[in-house]
């Protein structure tokens, strides 16, 4: 409620959040008046004390709160119970299992570099820190520790609500791309905007996140085009300059003009294909100016929805 009620009072300026109080929940960690874990399931009574006076601080800022507080405590209540055995201290247990020579951890990444609250395209992003970063922050995962960074991308762009999207594609081609791709937020149901790939911001979050190989999805949408397009440089629009990386300015990012690379399509279908000699000479010649343009090697090529559906190289 109290997302929705920010994107209300943001008017023309609302960011597009998913509203499911994401945006609340960190601010509130921020202020130092937040719930955690260890309240919910500690002490109850001191634990109602601290929801009263959030909520109390909460409704200063959003008088149209419509909240039952003891209606919700009751819901809390039953909640409480159910995840109690499932709360354990994170930390610890994290850095039990990486101690163990026969364990090995697979962290998976939500969302995208370009949606990171400190290096995406702010005010446009979500709350937290989406680059390799996070799983130290998030799991306290000792930096030192963290082994091969892998980096996922599709084989065009997407991004669900607003914010700049220099190659985004308002035609019948990103129409096309996004009923193939099947592309509707998981969260919000929402119409995921589509564009072609953008190796600007993929050699940007290589910086920041240091990949060891790349994973290229959804290939085989790409099947049936005329041509094919790579973005490989911005020139903004005022300056004349070309930008090597995102601009830290939004305002900038909009304006931008993208350099594209123009290639060949293909005709024939890539759906299902396991190996790179199966793929058309076009498709083959797609992967690697991808590989090219952001100078890190892939590794796995997605080639439908089926798990066995994948390329694997030796890279």
């Amino acid at each position: 409620m109290a997302d929705g009620l920010e994107e209300e009072l943001r008017g023309k300026g609302s960011i597009g959040t998913t509203k499911r109080g994401i945006g609340p929940t960190y601010s509130s960690k921020v202020t130092r008046n937040g719930i955690r874990m260890c309240d919910f399931v500690g002490n109850w009574d001191a634990f109602v004390t601290k929801y009263k006076e959030l909520i109390t601080y909460v409704r200063r800022r959003y008088p149209k709160l419509d909240i039952n507080v003891q209606e919700t405590l009751q819901e809390l209540t039953a909640y409480r119970e159910r995840i109690l055995p499932m709360v354990c201290d994170t930390v610890s247990l994290m850095n039990k299992l990486i101690a163990d020579p026969n364990c090995e951890i697979l962290v998976e990444g939500a969302q995208s570099n370009m949606l990171d609250v400190d290096f995406g395209t702010y005010p446009n992003v979500t709350s937290s820190n989406c680059t390799v970063g996070g799983a130290c922050t998030g799991l306290g995962i000792p930096p030192a520790r963290i082994g091969p960074v892998y980096g996922v991308l599709k084989a065009y762009t997407t991004r669900v609500g607003s914010g700049p999207f220099p190659t985004e594609l308002k035609d019948g081609i990103g129409s096309r791309l996004q009923e193939l791709g099947k592309e509707w937020g998981v969260t919000t149901k929402r119409r995921r905007r589509v564009g072609w790939l953008d190796t600007v911001i993929v050699r940007y979050a290589h910086m920041i996140n240091n990949f060891s190989a790349l994973a290229l999805t959804k290939l085989d949408i790409l099947d049936g085009l005329e041509e094919v397009l790579i973005g490989r440089a911005y020139i903004d629009t005022e300056t004349g300059q070309e930008l090597a990386v995102p601009p830290a300015d939004s305002s900038i990012l909009e304006r931008v003009n993208v350099v594209y690379d123009v290639l060949p399509g293909w005709s024939e279908s890539t759906c299902g294909c396991t190996s790179l000699d199966q793929l058309p000479e076009a498709a083959r010649q797609y992967v690697l100016a991808v590989e090219r343009l952001c100078g890190i090697p892939i590794r796995w090529i997605g080639t439908g929805a089926s798990r066995n559906a994948i390329i694997v190289r030796d890279v």
